[in-house]
C-alpha cells in the first residue's frame, strides 16, 4: 500500500489530499481533475462559473444546471427558508458589497447595506425539479454557496473514492476536513484531527479529534477580517442585518458523517449563543459540536470526545 499526498491551490484556499491505494497517483490525478470541475460548477467569484450563469440572469430567465449544482441550491433554499436559520444563500448581494477576504474589502454604506438587503429573499429563488432550473425572481439576486459547497464537494470526493475502493484518505478543503477510513499508520486507527486556538497562529491546537469515516467542519471569525479605521470586521455576515455577525463566539466546530450536513448546521448556529448551539446539535442525530468563545472558554456536546 502507497500513501501519496498533494497540495493545490483551488476554491480560494489551499486544497490538501492523501490518499492511501496500490496505485495512488493516478487517483490523486482523477480527484484533482474533479476539484477543479467542481470549482467552475459552484463558485460565486469565477464569472464563467455554472452558478454565475445563474446569478448573470437574475429577473430575466430561468436557467438549466447541473443535476448537482440544483440538488445543492435546492438543500440551501430550504435551509434558508427557516426563520430561525443564519444560512441564507441568497445573501451574494451582501458579500459582493462587502468582498471580506479579498484585496478589495470595504466597508459599505448603510443605504447600500439596505438596498442589498431587499435582493436577500431566499423565497425569491424558484426551482423547476422537472427542468431541473433555477431563476431568480428579482434583479440584482445572486446565490453564493460558499457556506456549503466545500462540505458538499468534499462528500463528493469521498464518495467518489470510496466507489473505487480507496481504504483510506484524507481531504482537506482548506480546514474542511473528510477522513475515509482508518489512518493506516496509526495503531488506534483513528485521524487526528487539530481544533485552531484561535488566538494563536495556525497548527496551535485547543484540542484533537479522532475520527474515522467522519467529517469535521469549523466556522470562525478570527481568519478572515478586514481592519479599517481602527475596526474589525469579520467575514460571516447576519443574513437579518447585513453586518457582520455579533456574537462572543469565535469558532463553532462540528464533527458528523456528511460534511454537508457540518456546514449546513455550522452557519444554521453561528451568531446563536452557546447555550442554544450546543443544546440544538445534542438533539441532532450524528453530529457533535465544540465552541471557542471570545473569553476562551470551551463548551461541547456530550459525545465529542468519546472514542
Amino acid at each position: 500500500m502507497k500513501q501519496k499526498s498533494k497540495s493545490v491551490r483551488l476554491m480560494g484556499t489551499i486544497i490538501d489530499l492523501i490518499i492511501e491505494h496500490e496505485s495512488p497517483e493516478t487517483i490523486m490525478e482523477e480527484v484533482t481533475h474533479q476539484l477543479k470541475e467542481y470549482e467552475q460548477r459552484f463558485s460565486a467569484n469565477d464569472s464563467s462559473s455554472e452558478l454565475m450563469a445563474v446569478n448573470k440572469n437574475a429577473g430575466i430567465r430561468p436557467v438549466a444546471v447541473h443535476p448537482q449544482l440544483y440538488h445543492l441550491i435546492k438543500i440551501g433554499k430550504q435551509h434558508s427558508c427557516n426563520l430561525a436559520s443564519n444560512l441564507n444563500i441568497a445573501i451574494g448581494p451582501l458579500v459582493q458589497s462587502w468582498r471580506i477576504g479579498f484585496d478589495d474589502a470595504n466597508v459599505p454604506p448603510d443605504d447600500t447595506i439596505k438596498t442589498m438587503l431587499k435582493k436577500t429573499n431566499p423565497e425569491n429563488i424558484s426551482l423547476d425539479d422537472e427542468k431541473q432550473t433555477v431563476f431568480l425572481k428579482e434583479k440584482g439576486m445572486a446565490i453564493d454557496l460558499g457556506s456549503l459547497a466545500k462540505g458538499y464537494i468534499a462528500d463528493l470526493v469521498k464518495e467518489y473514492l470510496m466507489n473505487i475502493n480507496v481504504a483510506s484518505a484524507l481531504i482537506n478543503l482548506g480546514g474542511n476536513i473528510v477522513a475515509l477510513g482508518p489512518f493506516q499508520n496509526s495503531v488506534k486507527r483513528y485521524w487526528n484531527i487539530g481544533i485552531q486556538n484561535p488566538t494563536l497562529p495556525r497548527q496551535n491546537h485547543l484540542a484533537m479529534l479522532k475520527i474515522n469515516n467522519q467529517s469535521v467542519v469549523t466556522s470562525g471569525i478570527y481568519e478572515r477580517t478586514l481592519e479599517t479605521e481602527g475596526e474589525t470586521y469579520h467575514h460571516i455576515l447576519d443574513p437579518h442585518t447585513g453586518y457582520p455577525i455579533t456574537t462572543d463566539v469565535v469558532s463553532l466546530t462540528i464533527r458528523s458523517n456528511q460534511s454537508l450536513d457540518g456546514e449546513i448546521w455550522t452557519t444554521r448556529l453561528f451568531g446563536k449563543s452557546t447555550d442554544e448551539i450546543i443544546d440544538t446539535l445534542n438533539q441532532l442525530e450524528g453530529m457533535e459540536g465544540l465552541v471557542i468563545t471570545k473569553d476562551e472558554k470551551i463548551r461541547h456536546t456530550h459525545y465529542m470526545f468519546k472514542e
